[in-house]
């Protein structure tokens, strides 16, 4: 086995990262984004981490566990942290946090967390390949991988009923 499929076997996720500005036409009538917004942003930080994990094109199947914590504010920065926590046969559980940040004080808080799970499909005729490894380096990891785990085992006894 060459060096560059061996490396695809095995891997560590590296959280991604993405940023935006809310501007007006992204809020409601309380000066506060829109939920589905804020659920937009955290399924494309899902689908880009699950990606770069995988090489191989994702689509979501279904969002989890998604907490909203604090309002989001007209102007305020938001930036979405997304991480492969969990890896299966097909599909991978991806977790995404959002924080706000006040850009000119640069008071931050965890506004979101959201748990998404993202599956490959074929691409130009040609079936998924497997998925690589997923390393577990630090506690923290093996404690995420648990979680996500536990939320990919929700998901297949949901779908079996």
């Amino acid at each position: 086995m060459d060096g560059i499929r061996a490396e695809q076997q095995r891997k560590a996720a590296v959280e991604e990262r993405m940023a935006d500005i809310i501007l007006p036409g992204q809020t409601n009538g309380y000066g506060t984004m829109f939920g589905g917004d804020v659920m937009a942003m955290m399924d494309k930080a899902a689908g880009i981490a699950a990606m770069r994990f995988c090489r191989q094109p994702v689509v979501s199947a279904s969002s989890e566990r998604i907490d909203f914590r604090t309002p989001i504010g007209q102007g305020e920065i938001i930036e979405a942290y997304s991480k492969v926590i969990f890896v299966g046969r097909r599909s991978m559980v991806v977790r995404v946090h959002i924080f706000a940040e006040n850009p000119l004080h640069g008071e931050r808080r965890l506004c979101t967390t959201g748990y998404f799970s993202m599956v490959v499909i074929p691409h130009d005729g040609v079936s998924p390949g497997p998925l690589p490894e997923l390393l577990l380096p630090d506690d923290e990891a093996r404690a995420e991988y648990a979680l996500g785990s536990e939320i990919h085992a929700n998901i297949v006894a949901r779908r079996k009923t």
